[in-house]
């Protein structure tokens, strides 16, 4: 049936060309004599690869290889270059040949749902003008950072997968207007998040999330999902302060960021000849209150900020708590009446 059909687009010079359903082990070699082919349906199959004829269809722009056996992305695909949207859900997709995306400079929208996927190769930069990048329902342990160099990413969904963390460099994702991530075992979201000035929708429903990021109440979101979330609530408690001791590399780091803060042109000379210690102090934080530069997180805080009242959010969420950084127990005891200390249990 499926020959037949593709004799009837030969004759007809089809511009599109409909697989999909028909059982199909392999797609018929006479597929790549359809070089006017601008869309391939092939979804609901039992194809596990692609004849190498398809290279041929220079014009096709979307390509639906939804629901069969795929266990890699297939190579084929890199001689796709006018390729735009491509399906590739619900396979047992494990594999992302690095090179595949070295011919799909045009990609549009990629759909990986529903596959065993661990990782994403760092090429995948490679796909600058994506918008559209969905993964939902994989194994990803990661997000390699180069996926963040994708500037016109506007949809990135992750949801259902097994991350611990985001890469800070989600805040070069600029032009992102929705994230999902629910599902997943994120137990913070990284401070450049805040960066997303388009950010719409984020949920984050189903995580280990005890707070935001310090600066999340000024991204303009419209939607915002955090159920099922261990959120800190605001139930002030007395407590005890402990003695504050700071090890000799955090003296000597405060001491390097005071003069660094203070321009000191000896230090900012000399630094520079050190890789290892600017890239250390390069992670260094904010004290909230007095301003000064620190390096390792002294004292975590907690403030609670009203949502606005328009934005769609998880049922009876009014206050959204966000983290505050303090850089000592003397910063602490002089804190704004809204800022509170986080209890260990």
């Amino acid at each position: 049936m499926a020959d037949v059909l593709v004799l009837r687009a030969l004759r007809g010079k089809a511009r599109s060309l409909n697989l999909s359903g028909k059982k199909l082990q392999r797609v018929p070699g006479a597929v790549g004599q359809l070089i006017q082919l601008t869309a391939l349906q092939l979804k609901n199959n039992l194809l596990c690869q692609l004849p190498a004829e398809v290279a041929a269809l220079s014009n096709l722009t979307v390509l639906n290889l939804g629901n069969n056996n795929f266990m890699k992305v297939p190579e084929e695909l890199k001689h796709l270059h006018s390729l735009r949207t491509l399906h590739m859900f619900g396979n047992k997709i494990s594999e992302i040949p690095a090179d595949v995306f070295d011919g799909l400079e045009n990609l549009i929208s990629l759909n990986l749902n529903n596959n065993l996927l661990e990782h994403l190769p760092s090429d995948i930069h490679k796909l600058q003008l994506l918008e559209k990048l969905s993964i939902n329902h994989n194994c990803l342990k990661d997000i390699p950072k180069e996926l963040c160099y994708l500037q016109n990413l506007c949809e990135l969904h992750l949801a259902n997968n097994q991350l611990e963390t985001l890469p800070e460099q989600i805040g070069y994702l600029t032009n992102l207007t929705e994230l999902q991530v629910y599902r997943n075992n994120l137990i913070v979201l990284p401070e450049r998040l805040c960066r997303l000035r388009k950010l719409r929708i984020l949920d984050v429903a189903g995580n280990q999330i005890q707070a935001f990021p310090s600066r999340m109440h000024e991204v303009p979101l419209q939607e915002l999902y955090c159920e099922e979330n261990p959120l800190l609530q605001k139930q002030p408690v007395s407590a005890i302060q402990d003695e504050e001791i700071l090890s000799l590399k955090e003296i000597t780091a405060r001491f390097i960021l005071s003069h660094l803060q203070g321009r000191d042109s000896f230090l900012r000379e000399q630094i520079k000849y050190y890789p290892d210690a600017r890239a250390l102090l390069s992670s260094r934080n904010i004290c909230a209150l007095c301003g000064k530069w620190f390096l390792d997180m002294w004292l975590e805080c907690v403030k609670f900020v009203e949502l606005k009242k328009k934005m769609k959010t998880s049922a009876n969420l009014q206050l959204l708590p966000v983290k505050v950084l303090l850089c000592s127990y003397s910063c602490f005891n002089q804190r704004h009446s809204d800022i509170f200390g986080v209890a260990i249990h």
